[in-house]
Order: C-alpha cells, then structure tokens, then sequence
C-alpha cells in the first residue's frame, strides 16, 4: 500500500459570498460564507460545515473499518456532529468538535465491544488527529428491542 495520498479539490467563486467546490469525478457542493458572518448566505454549506463534516465522516469511515476487522455486527450507525466556533486572542477558532455517535447492536454481548471500537475509532482517525480542535466524543450504545 502506498505512503502517500493526495486528495485534489478545486474552488471557483461565482457570485457574492458563494462558489463552487469541486473534484474530478463527483458531484460539485455549493459553498458559501456562513450566515453568521458578514455577507455570509444561509442554507449552503461553509466551510465551517465541512471542516465538522470532516471530523465526522472520518469517524463513521474508521468505525466501519475497525467494526469489520473486528467481526462486530452492529445494525446501524448515525452520528451527529457540533462544531465550536469563538474568538480566541482576536481570531476565531473552531475550539472543539462534538460528535455524538449512536450505534445499535442486536445483543448485550456486542454493547461493550461497539463502546470500544467507536473509542477507538476516535483515536485512530487520522482527520481528527490533524485537527488542533479539541474532540468531544459522547456515543450512544443501544440495543435493538
């Protein structure tokens, strides 16, 4: 397996605070400045929704790795995800990132290994580890009735 990866993007601006992400061979997201900020357009993502996004999806993407390296059946899994933003020393900041897992197994014996798994899955996510953000992680473990 390779060492290293690269993962290209391109961004055009098309009018006002909005633009265009794109990357060869997916669909293009429209993004813009959030509503909170001067100029910001509201209901298009920011990348401010993306950067949690990303913290989130590398997340899910890593617990379905190691749930499967680890033969854990489990029947769903959501997450949501709440970034922080404030201003730290003049300059704003995503501070810290919330993710908040919910993963529903079908018995009590897979509720402890699930715990563990998404734990680890938090450690070992390599976008998270990039973050200087602070990550909350707070799962939720059920079983299915």
């Amino acid at each position: 397996m390779e060492e290293t990866f690269f993962y290209n993007t391109e961004v055009n601006w098309r009018e006002g605070r909005t633009g265009k992400l794109s990357s060869e061979g997916m669909e293009d997201i429209t993004i813009a400045t959030p509503p909170e900020f001067p100029g910001g357009v509201p209901n298009i993502w920011s990348p401010e929704h993306l950067f949690v996004a990303s913290a989130n999806i590398c997340l899910m993407t890593t617990f379905l790795a190691i749930a499967e390296n680890s033969k854990l059946n489990f029947i769903s899994y959501s997450s949501g995800g709440k970034g922080k933003v404030e201003r730290v020393e003049g300059r704003f900041f995503v501070t810290q990132i919330e993710l908040s897992p919910k993963i529903l197994v079908a018995n009590e014996c897979d509720k402890e290994k699930a715990l563990r798994i998404i734990e680890k899955s938090e450690k070992a996510c390599l976008i998270s580890r990039s973050m200087k953000s602070e990550i909350i992680l707070k799962p939720e473990i059920n079983i299915q009735n």
